[in-house]
């Protein structure tokens, strides 16, 4: 079987349908949704499968939305349609298979069986074989920046399926969609498409293969690359030499500002940075701005001016929590989340006392939790501020950790205990 009719056979398509369905997705420019073009793909099926083997189908431009990053700036994504996140959803189900024998061990991202937190497990590995220099580096706008002609290239080496070839062409200079103004893309792998994550990894995989000939520790996840050495001489000499190699061989740009070489304290890694324990072991821990982006995000949730029903703020919280702990299961943090708990349950505590409102209430809420009558009007009565109130003794005692558990909050700790793996 040819490889685009392996790729176009029905079943591919099917399962491609279902995982497309299954990961929902806003929808492309001519704004079908998956519900929607059900329909209209089941109607049309086998013309516009035709289009493609004939290489008459062209793909639709994709709709540019922008993501805000944390620094301020925003990260282009492209939104394909609904059938051409099928079409290739159904590539990258085929073409991984090929791949996959040809990528690096140490490389993790968009790769099946294998995640950030392997990743951070195998650099750990690194670094506890004595390997304590890090070379990070940086790559300016990836996505955005991918030299075509050359990813082509480095395709057909494998690939001898020419209608194939043309159609990830096809899919690569598709253009996108911009403010009602299609614009032509002679660069890049729009972030977004279902096949832009295999397609960078064939491309990066030209990285893996240069480090591996060298004889080089690395860990890859898409583009955060580490390269890990035994001395501060040998991380100076390999930050110039791939630096090099990268913008000379693969056509992309190295972020010069951002690309340094560093220690394992002062490293984060997909969120991650790393410490020593007694034994001189080094342990993985979450790195500083990911404690800070953590309390931003339960600060909005929690804030009072926000007119949302109790129960779901604490739904949002909840699958804050839930994700955050989940990513950072292998990492040593129990006395800080410790203290990020007792913080998240003083701000429920202050929404719980502003959402009683008045005196009478208050004092009724008081009474029903515990609290004996004289104590509860004295409480009630106060005019100290929230803050003062939520740490007092009776409150706390009124609103404790048990009850707050029943009203379905999930703490950081709990989780942490329920999941945690000691690596």
């Amino acid at each position: 079987m040819e490889l685009l009719e392996e790729i176009l056979d029905r079943e591919n398509l099917n399962k491609a349908y279902k995982h497309v369905k299954t990961n929902k997705g806003a929808p492309g420019v001519d704004g079908v949704t998956i519900d929607e073009a059900y329909n209209y793909i089941a109607q049309n099926k086998e013309k516009l499968l035709q289009q493609i083997r004939k290489r008459k189908y062209k793909p639709q431009p994709v709709r540019r939305v922008q993501i805000p990053k944390e620094n301020g700036k925003k990260r282009n994504l492209g939104i394909p349609t609904v059938f051409d996140r099928i079409i290739q959803q159904a590539m990258v189900q085929v073409l991984s298979s090929i791949y996959e024998k040809q990528f690096s061990e140490t490389s993790y991202g968009f790769r099946p069986g294998r995640s950030c937190e392997k990743a951070v497990i195998k650099a750990l590995e690194y670094l506890n074989e004595g390997y304590e220099w890090i070379v990070d580096i940086d790559l300016e706008r990836f996505f955005d920046t991918v030299d075509q002609d050359r990813l082509i290239n480095i395709i057909m080496r494998t690939i001898k399926d020419g209608d194939v070839v043309s159609l990830i062409r096809k899919y690569l200079s598709a253009g996108v969609m911009d403010g009602g103004i299609v614009k032509a893309i002679e660069k890049g792998t729009p972030q977004g498409g279902n096949l832009s994550p295999l397609l960078s990894n064939i491309m990066l995989n030209e990285l893996d293969k240069e480090l591996e000939s060298r004889g080089l520790n690395f860990v890859r996840y898409a583009d955060d690359c580490i390269i890990l050495v035994k001395s501060e001489k040998a991380a100076t000499r390999v930050l110039e030499s791939i630096t090099k190699f990268i913008e000379r061989k693969l056509g992309l740009k190295v972020n010069a500002e951002k690309s340094k070489i560093t220690r394992p304290t002062q490293t984060k890694y997909l969120g991650y940075s790393f410490w020593k324990d007694t034994k001189g072991r080094w342990k993985p821990k979450p790195h500083l701005k990911s404690y800070q982006k953590l309390i931003r995000k339960l600060k909005a949730l929690t804030k009072r001016s926000w007119s949302i029903s109790l129960d779901n703020r604490i739904k949002q919280i909840n699958y804050l929590v839930r994700g955050w702990v989940n990513y950072f299961r292998i990492a040593n943090m129990r006395d800080k989340i410790r203290k990020i708990d007792k913080h998240l349950r003083t701000r429920i505590r202050v929404i719980i006392w502003k959402q009683w409102k008045n005196i009478t209430r208050k004092e009724k809420a008081l009474i029903q939790l515990g609290i004996e009558r004289r104590l509860a009007h004295n409480i009630a009565s106060t005019r100290k501020g929230y803050q003062f109130i939520a740490k007092m003794r009776w409150i706390v005692f009124a609103l404790d950790n048990d009850r707050l558990r029943k009203r379905g909050l999930i703490m950081l700790l709990d989780q942490y205990s329920k999941v945690h793996i000691e690596i």
